[in-house]
């Protein structure tokens, strides 16, 4: 262990990308897959639940492929988990992978088996634990607590989603959201300004009087 610890690698393991075409691959797929999986699904909607969901499969990547198979690039298994993710929301629909047309549950084993062939079986093992990350995430939020009668005990903590709030509506794909503390403060805001108008006023004097 080399002192003083270079705490910065394990961050900057999830920003290196492969040689050749990564760079520009890597950076679509998180791209893409990241934007969408913040802005329009719906199981990550609340202020702060993308962020706890991208917590965690880095922590399991991180433990899965550093501490266990001894990786040191990380970046295409955070891909893979965000490729498989966005691909289990939209079950039934097709994905287009250099001019192929395949259903996109397909699509993680895919750019898998790529990387087996261009990179090597260490490579697309590497890269699975993304995949194993992103199923984990779904098998304890969604089907362990829907179908296995458990609890979710991976719940975006309230600190965080302060971090991510914001006042006013917010758009969904499927609707708008309101903030009720926008509301509260409004109430609050016109009842206050309503009193002090009030208390303004003067003492009055009686109509026809001297």
């Amino acid at each position: 262990m080399k002192f003083p610890p270079q705490l910065w690698r394990p961050f900057t393991a999830f920003l290196i990308t492969g040689p050749g075409l990564g760079i520009l691959l890597d950076t679509y797929f998180i791209y893409t897959n990241g934007s969408w999986l913040e802005t329009q699904s719906a199981r990550l909607n609340q202020p702060g639940d993308f962020f706890t969901y991208v917590v965690f499969v880095c922590l399991f990547i991180l433990v899965a492929n550093g501490g266990v198979l001894g990786g040191m690039i990380f970046t295409s298994a955070l891909v893979m988990a965000l490729v498989y993710t966005h691909a289990q929301e939209n079950r039934g629909r097709k994905a287009t992978l250099f001019v192929i047309t395949i259903p996109i549950e397909w699509l993680p084993y895919a750019i898998l088996l790529l990387t087996f062939i261009m990179g090597g079986s260490q490579a697309a093992i590497e890269q699975s634990t993304g995949i194993f990350a992103a199923h984990l995430y779904d098998f304890l939020t969604r089907i362990w607590p829907a179908f296995g009668g458990g609890r979710n005990y991976i719940q975006t903590p309230n600190f965080v989603r302060r971090w991510f709030e914001r006042p006013g509506p917010q758009s969904r794909p499927y609707g708008t959201a309101w903030n009720p503390r926008t509301t509260q403060q409004s109430s609050r805001g016109s009842s206050s300004g309503i009193s002090n108008l009030w208390g303004t006023r003067g003492q009055g004097r009686r109509l026809g009087g001297d």
